[in-house]
């Protein structure tokens, strides 16, 4: 039993990075899934299948490098922990890096970025940060 996936979704995808694979596998969920797609959009991983395999699936990322075999990511950070929540309302939400990465928010109205729950005017907690 995993206390915090979240946490070991971006664990993996660190590991990953750093050992330079070209993609890294996650037990799937509809969070992980909404995470995978956020990154996805925002340009910081190439591509991601969901593959159903026993009961609960998995997630297959591919990650992005730049021309010298760089990751994209630079970093990755859980901000809400199983033992600690962090919310914040739409005047409060983080700026990360100065506004060059993101920080992924479960709101209300669905996982989304800092700048599309700003644009919707909500907050909610806020489950990471990716520069």
């Amino acid at each position: 039993m995993m206390t915090d996936p979240i946490a070991d979704m971006l664990a993996r995808i660190r590991n990953a990075l750093m050992a330079r694979h070209k993609t890294v596998e996650v037990p799937a969920s509809k969070l992980k899934l909404e995470i995978a797609r956020i990154l996805k959009e925002e340009g910081y991983v190439e591509d991601y299948e969901f593959v159903q395999e026993g009961p609960q699936g998995k997630i297959v990322i591919t990650l992005k490098y730049d021309e010298n075999r760089r990751p994209v990511i630079a970093g990755l950070k859980r901000v809400s922990k199983p033992g600690r929540r962090i919310y914040a309302g739409v005047k409060k939400l983080p700026r990360v890096m100065g506004g060059l990465g993101i920080a992924i928010i479960s709101t209300s109205r669905g996982i989304m970025t800092d700048h599309e729950a700003r644009r919707r005017r909500v907050g909610g907690e806020i489950l990471c940060e990716i520069w």
